[in-house]
């Protein structure tokens, strides 16, 4: 079984972190206790926490070689594929308080007009076998959409991997807004998409403290997901867990208790979790704890750090069939 994730994050940062040692203060001068900087985004982020676990994995992204996002995975060993556009890198900078409150400051990035079609051969191509490994098994398209790109560019890179490798590589999203309900929109049949709450009801309404609190009426959303060709849904709840639904049945997982520290990248880090667990053909309740125990041991981490697998305890996370058939196949 071919275990290579690829991630793609056309819109990538460097993540500054800055740890405060009390509440935000809005326009006062306070003193951070720690700051810290790293190569950011939600597929970096998956990135980081395959390497991190000992898997195969290539970042794909736009950067030119000495920006410090590049510079930066390349200093962890995380490998890249990156398409030059001779413009720095965005930085977002994020502001957590000790209760776990996280404040971020994201910048809109570089402009990438234009270079749709330079992007989408580019992730073809490194989804394919290489001299370093073989044929990916997961496609990973996440996080916003940086200036200059149409609204569907997501649909237009998804058809470029199918156009390329059929079924072959299976294919999963997160991202939100107007970019993920054009790709919905598309018919472009995608494997694996892991919203929130909140963008959960983006796509298909509802309210998102509903979801969390009603574990019938996420399952519901979830389905209606499934029905816009969708296969699998891995909806992260936060503090309340997370709903794993598909074809093979409806699953749920509670949070186990912990000290948050950072949000930052937890729900990139469950995503991670899930794909790594899936490659080592592992069930689907085992995918979901691994999803649920990675997601918390990086909100238990400071910044944007994120953990390998080796640092989580999938078998303490109780996960509980929702359904004993399996749920209907996308239509």
């Amino acid at each position: 079984m071919n275990r290579r994730i690829v991630t793609v994050t056309p819109n990538p940062s460097l993540d500054r972190t800055i740890e405060l040692s009390g509440e935000l203060q809005r326009g006062a001068v306070q003193r951070a206790t720690r700051s810290t900087a790293e190569p950011g985004g939600k597929g970096v982020n998956v990135s980081r926490v395959v390497v991190a676990s000992g898997g195969d994995t290539i970042a794909v992204l736009p950067g030119d070689d000495l920006d410090p996002v590049l510079l930066g995975l390349a200093t962890r060993g995380i490998p890249t594929a990156a398409l030059p556009i001779g413009a720095p890198l965005r930085s977002n900078v994020t502001v957590t308080e000790p209760t776990g409150t996280t404040t971020k400051l994201n910048e809109p990035g570089p402009s990438l007009a234009g270079r749709l079609d330079d992007l989408a051969a580019l992730v073809a191509d490194t989804a394919a076998a290489t001299a370093t490994g073989p044929a990916a098994r997961w496609v990973v398209f996440a996080g916003s959409l940086p200036p200059g790109l149409p609204d569907d560019a997501l649909a237009v890179l998804v058809r470029a991997v199918r156009a390329r490798h059929g079924e072959d590589v299976r294919i999963a999203v997160d991202s939100s807004g107007v970019p993920f309900t054009a790709l919905l929109q598309s018919g472009e049949r995608i494997d694996l998409v892991k919203p929130n709450a909140e963008e959960l009801a983006e796509v298909v309404g509802g309210d998102p403290d509903t979801y969390e609190q009603d574990l019938d009426a996420a399952v519901a959303a979830a389905q209606r997901l499934r029905d816009r060709n969708v296969d699998t849904v891995l909806l992260t709840l936060g503090s309340a867990g997370a709903v794993l639904v598909s074809g093979e049945g409806a699953f749920a997982a509670a949070a186990p208790r912990i000290v948050a520290r950072s949000t930052v990248g937890a729900g990139d880090s469950s995503l991670a979790g899930y794909l790594l667990a899936e490659v080592a053909g592992a069930s689907p309740e085992q995918r979901l704890a691994q999803a649920v125990a990675t997601g918390a041991a990086a909100a238990a981490l400071p910044g944007s750090d994120v953990p390998a697998l080796d640092h989580t305890d999938p078998t303490a996370i109780s996960v509980r069939v929702l359904t004993t058939h399996p749920a209907p196949e996308p239509a």
